[in-house]
């Protein structure tokens, strides 16, 4: 999570809401519940997520993609809007590059945000995809509608 205030953003938290082991039902209960009270702790104005990508493994996008949903609907039931954003847009924002390595975004997190640290590499994704969205990301503005892919990059 972070805040934007005129052109400067600032780090708030960062974390991962762990599901836990058993059936299905009950892991996204438990993202669902660790996000609320995550939302009702930090009171978000808008929420950006990560679309998702077909991987190799096809369980493991489907899991994802549950999670993602469950990611969601904890933003839509507290009134948040939500914006997603494809990976290649959220590393084209942050990197310059939409094809830049994990080391590179959690870098460049790491810079914009002036952590003390490079951030783990969950944390750095979700970080640079809310760095994205406050770079003027679809609800305030930007749009790929007009521009065009040139060798991984957005033009």
């Amino acid at each position: 999570m972070i805040d934007k205030n005129g052109l400067k953003l600032h780090y708030v938290t960062s974390g991962c809401v762990k599901s836990g082991s058993g059936d299905l039902a009950a892991r996204l209960k438990a993202i669902l519940e660790g996000l609320n009270e995550i939302i009702a702790a930090h009171g978000p104005a808008e929420v950006a997520v990560e679309k998702v990508f077909v991987n190799v493994n096809p369980q493991s996008t489907l899991a994802l993609g549950q999670a993602r949903g469950t990611a969601i609907c904890a933003a839509v039931l507290a009134g948040l809007p939500v914006a997603e954003y494809t990976a290649l847009q959220v590393k084209q924002s942050v990197v310059g590059n939409g094809h830049a390595k994990k080391e590179q975004v959690q870098h460049m997190v790491k810079r914009l945000l002036a952590l003390p640290g490079d951030p783990a590499a969950d944390a750095a994704d979700a970080l640079a995809c809310a760095i994205c969205h406050a770079h003027g990301g679809r609800l305030g503005g930007f749009s790929t509608r007009n521009l065009r892919l040139r060798r991984g990059r957005l033009v």
